[in-house]
C-alpha cells in the first residue's frame, strides 16, 4: 500500500490520524469550533459544508474556506458536502453537487475532497479527476445508515473506488449486530493484506461499532473520526480520549 503525504500528514503509516469535522452552521459557530478543536489531539480536520446556511450562495463558500485555512495554518483539511441521501443536512442538486466541489477543488484552501460514489460512478469518476486536476486528493465515499452490506459487496465497493482513481477510499456502515461489526473489521483487514494499494477508512457507526474507530493499527483504515464536542456521524468518540486509546494500543 502506498502513503499519501498531505501538507506535514501522511496517510497509510503507523497509527491511524484523528479527523475532526467542523459542523458549523455560521462563520461564528465555524470560527469557534475550530478554535475549540485545534486545543486538542487533532491531525487534520473535516468540514462538513452541509450543515453550513447558505453554502450553496455566491461567495459563501469562499469566505468560509477562507476563514478556516486562517486558522488551520498547515492543518489538513477535507472538504465534505455530505448529500441528504447519505444522512447530510442539506439537500443538492446532483449539477449543483458537482459545482460546489469544483469551486472548493479551485479555492487553493482544501487539500482533500470528498467524493460520494452513491453519485453516480460517471459522476464520481468525473469529479475525482477534476479535483486531483486542481491538485486536491480526492476521498471516494460509500455510506449505509440502515445496515452492513455483505462482505463481499463491500470488498467490491472499495475495489471499485481504487479503479475510479480516488487516492483515499471511504465505507461507513451501520451495524445491526456484533457479527456486522466483525464483519467490517474482517473486510478491513482483507483490503489490508490483499486489495488495497492507497490508504482506505473503514468504519462500523454507532456506539456498537465504536471498536472499529480504534482498531485502525490492527486492520489497517488509515483515519477515525472523532468529536471535540459536535458530532457527525453516530458512534464518534471524544477526540482526547480517542487519542489516549491509540497511542496506548500503539505501545504494545
Amino acid at each position: 500500500m502506498r502513503e499519501i503525504t498531505i501538507r506535514n500528514l501522511t496517510l497509510g503509516d503507523g497509527i491511524p490520524k484523528i479527523c475532526i469535522p467542523v459542523t458549523a452552521h455560521n462563520p461564528e459557530e465555524l470560527r469557534e469550533q475550530t478554535k475549540q478543536l485545534l486545543a486538542g489531539p487533532c491531525d487534520l480536520v473535516e468540514w462538513r459544508a452541509d450543515f453550513f446556511d447558505g453554502v450553496q450562495e455566491e461567495g459563501a463558500l469562499e469566505s468560509a474556506l477562507g476563514a478556516l485555512r486562517g486558522q488551520l495554518g498547515e492543518k489538513p483539511l477535507l472538504f465534505t458536502f455530505r448529500t441528504k441521501e447519505e444522512g447530510g443536512e442539506q439537500a443538492i442538486a446532483l449539477d449543483d453537487y458537482v459545482r460546489l466541489n469544483e469551486r472548493a477543488a479551485v479555492s487553493g484552501k482544501v487539500d482533500l475532497i470528498d467524493i460520494e460514489l452513491n453519485r453516480g460512478r460517471e459522476t464520481a469518476q468525473r469529479l475525482i479527476r477534476s479535483v486531483q486536476e486542481s491538485g486536491v486528493r480526492a476521498v471516494c465515499s460509500f455510506h449505509d445508515f440502515a445496515q452492513t452490506p455483505p462482505s463481499d459487496e463491500l470488498l467490491r465497493i472499495l475495489c471499485s473506488m481504487q479503479a475510479l482513481g480516488a487516492d483515499v477510499t471511504k465505507v461507513a456502515v451501520m451495524p445491526r449486530s456484533r457479527s456486522d461489526v466483525m464483519r467490517l473489521l474482517e473486510v478491513s483487514v482483507s483490503m489490508r493484506e490483499q486489495y488495497a494499494d492507497r490508504p482506505f477508512i473503514t468504519m462500523s457507526m454507532s456506539a456498537l461499532g465504536s471498536i472499529s474507530r480504534v482498531a485502525g493499527a490492527f486492520d489497517g483504515s488509515a483515519v477515525t473520526f472523532a468529536t471535540a464536542g459536535h458530532a457527525s456521524a453516530p458512534g464518534q468518540l471524544e477526540a482526547d480520549a480517542l487519542d489516549k486509546i491509540l497511542q496506548a494500543l500503539s505501545r504494545r
